[in-house]
């Protein structure tokens, strides 16, 4: 027996590897553990004898773009940086989103925000935050706020939305050149794009309402109806209008009740829903969407059903209810169990809500007898909708949900493809308000009714603001929060109301904000409005007595 051929060929063979492999694995090491002396050492080793990939160059830029917060790594980072990019743009390496990113940062740390900014531009509609960060961030922190706000236009151009680190950073340039105006237009911005505030953004919002410059902005008189109205229009926790009153501003830290009561002034919080222009338009995208996925004529048929019978406050996601829990032998759909959703939303409300359910199921409650009349009642008097065979039944209790303007019943988590084309931002505010849970405690219905506020920043209409500051807990009640008033903010009796205001005068739309004083938001580097032909803000100073 050949014992020593069976060795040889049971042993395996030795994987040659090539000065390009090496290359490779040695600038792994140095980006994985962002050593800088070594990547320079491999580089100048053998940059002339391996042809260097766009993958080579991105990974040594990487390593620089690292080392740049090291004061003492930053100069050599940025020199040695900027040489490996000449090399890449003189060779036939086509320099990505990836390699512009790295470069900015080398740029940005080179206080050469113009630099950075064209090579974030460079890669147009590829960009990204992490592309666009180090221009903004070197723009804010050299106080050039023109140049910043220049680039969150480009960037709000591209379809990027801002978060938290950037909006914070054009708060702090807009505070520290005292431009109240945008301060006021970021702490919105703010509002829109997170739930608690960090640490370091409230310490800026604390030093804005702390300082001399906040002091003196606001209205003495302003429309206390058209404040209510305009926190109305955007579906309450902000008016847009401006700052209201004059004097110190009062900051303190704060709880918040259950119930929504700040314990410091005792400020009503709310449950702030999404406004009437982005419930047209959420309700404009439902309705595209489904029409794209369902049969148009099917789905024109409930659009049209819908128009005629609008008068619900709540809609019921059938399926949802009538299969909860039912995932065991005997189980099937419970009617029992919509019944009761049914009976206590009517209750509630004195109203019947809107029942969705597939026509298959349908069907087969019709077909027993002990559910016949029930159901045939339900149709007959609006409470129940069949949606067709072939469709899904999601798109019709969303879009009865949202063109209705009421109270969804469902434990749908609405995480399926379908909620994701619909965005994240202002769904997850819609839900919030509007998505009634439910659960069966042996046979026993409890709703679990939306939150009795948002963890928000809010705006009263009395002139205070509110700042959750995240925390570890998502206990709201437990969270710390800024409350921040002015002495007449307190009273709500001590809201001026403009003699001059008309009692016919229109009131604006949420986007539309005339250039004054009292209307900062109109500023919106986001704004596509050319300004024109726009209603006169109802709210403005008192005009001097002859």
């Amino acid at each position: 027996m050949n014992t020593s051929g069976d060795n040889q060929r049971c042993k395996k063979k030795k994987k040659i590897v090539t000065p390009e492999m090496q290359f490779r694995l040695s600038l792994d090491q140095c980006s994985k553990n962002k050593d800088l002396a070594a990547a320079i050492s491999l580089y100048d080793s053998a940059h002339s004898s391996i042809r260097l990939t766009n993958q080579h160059f991105n990974s040594l830029l990487y390593v620089c773009s690292n080392a740049v917060s090291n004061p003492d790594t930053k100069q050599a980072a940025i020199e040695f940086g900027l040489r490996v990019y000449e090399k890449m743009v003189s060779g036939d390496a086509a320099p990505n989103e990836a390699t512009a990113t790295s470069v900015a940062r080398l740029a940005a740390a080179n206080n050469d925000g113009e630099a950075a900014f064209k090579l974030a531009r460079g890669v147009g509609n590829a960009g990204r935050l992490r592309t666009y960060g180090p221009a903004l961030f070197c723009f804010c922190r050299n106080g050039d706020a023109d140049k910043a706000y220049e680039v969150e236009e480009h960037m709000v151009s591209i379809g990027l939305q801002l978060e938290e680190p950037e909006l914070s950073a054009l708060l702090k340039v807009s505070l520290e050149k005292g431009r109240q105006e945008d301060v006021y237009k970021y702490l919105h911005k703010l509002r829109m794009a997170v739930r608690g505030v960090s640490k370091a953004t409230a310490e800026i919002i604390e030093r804005w309402f702390g300082g001399e410059e906040a002091c003196e902005v606001g209205l003495l008189d302003w429309d206390a109806r058209q404040v209510k109205e305009m926190l109305l229009r955007n579906g309450g926790g902000w008016h847009g209008l401006g700052w209201l009153g004059k004097g110190n501003w009062v900051v303190q830290r704060s709880n918040i009740a259950s119930d929504g009561l700040c314990h410091t002034c005792s400020e009503q919080l709310v449950c702030v829903d999404i406004d009437k222009a982005e419930t047209e338009m959420f309700s404009q995208l439902v309705a595209s969407l489904a029409m794209e996925r369902e049969s148009q004529s099917s789905f024109k048929e409930f659009q049209d059903w819908l128009e005629k019978h609008s008068d619900y406050e709540a809609v019921v996601d059938g399926a949802n209810i009538g299969l909860y829990q039912q995932n065991f032998a005997e189980g099937g759909f419970s009617i029992s169990q919509l019944v009761a959703v049914v009976e206590d939303l009517h209750n509630r409300s004195k109203k019947w809500p809107l029942v969705i359910l597939h026509t298959k199921r349908v069907r087969a409650l019709l077909e027993n007898a002990s559910h016949r009349e029930l159901v045939e009642k339900w149709i007959d008097e609006g409470v129940l909708y069949a949606t067709p065979y072939g469709s899904n039944d999601d798109w019709y209790w969303l879009f009865a949900a949202v063109k209705s303007k009421c109270l969804l019943v469902t434990n749908d988590e609405m995480r399926d493809h379908i909620f994701e084309l619909l965005g994240s931002n202002f769904f997850i505010r819609w839900k919030e308000r509007h998505q009634v849970r439910y659960t069966f405690v042996k046979g026993h219905l409890e709703l679990l009714m939306p939150p009795s506020f948002s963890v928000v920043i809010q705006e009263s209409e009395k002139g205070s603001w509110h700042v959750p500051v995240a925390s570890e807990t998502d206990d709201k009640s437990s969270s710390a929060w800024l409350c921040i008033t002015r002495p007449d903010c307190k009273d709500s009796n001590k809201v001026h109301v403009s003699l001059e205001t008309s009692e016919t005068s229109e009131i604006p739309s949420s986007d539309q904000f005339p250039n004054s004083d009292s209307n900062i938001l109109n500023r919106s580097s986001d704004s596509s409005s050319n300004g024109s032909n726009k209603p006169e803000l109802l709210a403005r100073k008192r005009k001097e007595r002859s």
